[in-house]
């Protein structure tokens, strides 16, 4: 197999072991970027409750929809983890041997040391994510819907629920009448939520085009994974060079430098893209049921103008530390694990070969 194709198979395994470990964060983290909280001057009823830390919101989905609410849309997840890694790294390995072989060339022409520099790196990242994104941008969506489908099932019941209120301030509705209504809102269930209502709503709301909701954010956040990859590759240079000046016996790179060196480029790149994240969750997770406005998004522009219009800029950072925790994770498992399985298949490869050598003797 060529190297693209190892990278692209090895990347997708460390990527599907690193999302279910840190899935559960992963669904709270989406659920705190959807969760609309006025700021103190505004008049608007959005919900008005203080922010409440992880781990109390992970005790609170167990409670109210058991451990299977905290992997909502796994199955989806996976198999965007998996198209996801397997076209990002097969397509950063093909421009990464193109860069290589630019490079060599021109120190062959008296130009550079023969190895990439930090911008060919964010361009072969950014090459790579892009294409990336416009491919499996319909899976996270669907993602995104069944994260935060009781969410929005709650917040549909909660405005029920206010409307039968105010009609009852307003003498339209009797008590006894009231208290029907009420108890009948309280004994609904949230109804069975798989990937294919998820697909079938999303269709009927927007079409063909809602696969491809918060695109623009996302395009615009390939600069993350492309800055995670430039942190990471100017740092495995640094390290490997400063190895072979000290001229030290031990070259290899061990798994356990891998995986801080993963944790550092995605701290990095975490941190710098974080509100588009939230603008593009936002944007994919279903649309607020009601009258209000506000909490209704026709597109990147109009989600930015009302965020921070009601909600004032601290709500593009919200849930970012439970993002930088699983992210961090995340991403240091998936290169950790990634670079060993490239390491096992070399191995077995040399391995093969020697032994077909031998037989030829």
């Amino acid at each position: 197999m060529s190297n693209a194709v190892v990278n692209g198979l090895a990347g997708a395994g460390g990527g599907i072991v690193a999302q279910i470990i840190t899935y559960p964060l992963q669904t709270v983290n989406t659920r705190q970027q959807t969760e609309r909280v006025a700021k103190k001057d505004s008049t608007l009823p959005l919900a008005t409750c203080p922010a409440r830390g992880t781990l109390v919101q992970i005790f609170q989905v167990i409670k109210s929809e058991g451990f299977g609410g905290l992997y909502s849309g796994l199955k989806p997840s996976l198999l965007g983890t998996a198209a996801s890694q397997g076209i990002y790294y097969s397509f950063y390995q093909a421009f990464k041997n193109k860069a290589e072989a630019i490079a060599a060339a021109n120190r062959k022409k008296g130009r550079g040391d023969g190895s990439p520099g930090m911008l060919s790196w964010l361009l072969v990242a950014s090459l790579a994510g892009s294409l990336n994104v416009l491919l499996t941008n319909p899976i996270w969506v669907l993602v995104t819907r069944m994260q935060t489908h009781t969410q929005a099932e709650r917040k549909i019941v909660e405005a029920k629920r206010e409307a039968l209120l105010k009609e009852a301030s307003e003498n339209v509705l009797t008590r006894s009448s009231l208290q029907d209504q009420l108890a009948a809102l309280d004994s609904v269930k949230p109804r069975p939520y798989g990937t294919l209502q998820a697909a079938c709503e999303v269709f009927n709301e927007s079409g063909i085009t809602g696969f491809w909701k918060g695109i623009i954010p996302t395009l615009i956040m390939v600069c993350n994974p492309s800055i995670q990859f430039m942190i990471y590759e100017t740092s495995l240079k640094y390290l490997r060079a400063k190895r072979a000046t000290r001229k030290q016996h031990l070259k290899d790179i061990t798994a356990l430098e891998i995986f801080l060196l993963g944790a550092l480029a995605k701290l990095g790149a975490t941190v710098s893209t974080y509100p588009l994240l939230v603008v593009k969750s936002r944007l994919q997770a279903k649309q607020e049921i009601g009258g209000n406005i506000s909490l209704r998004y026709s597109g990147t522009l109009d989600a930015i103008v009302k965020m921070i219009r009601y909600e004032g800029l601290t709500c593009f950072y919200k849930g970012m530390s439970t993002k930088i925790v699983q992210s961090v994770f995340a991403a240091s498992v998936l290169f950790m694990i990634k670079e060993e399985l490239v390491k096992a298949y070399a191995l077995v490869t040399h391995k093969s070969q020697k032994i077909l050598l031998n037989a030829a003797k």
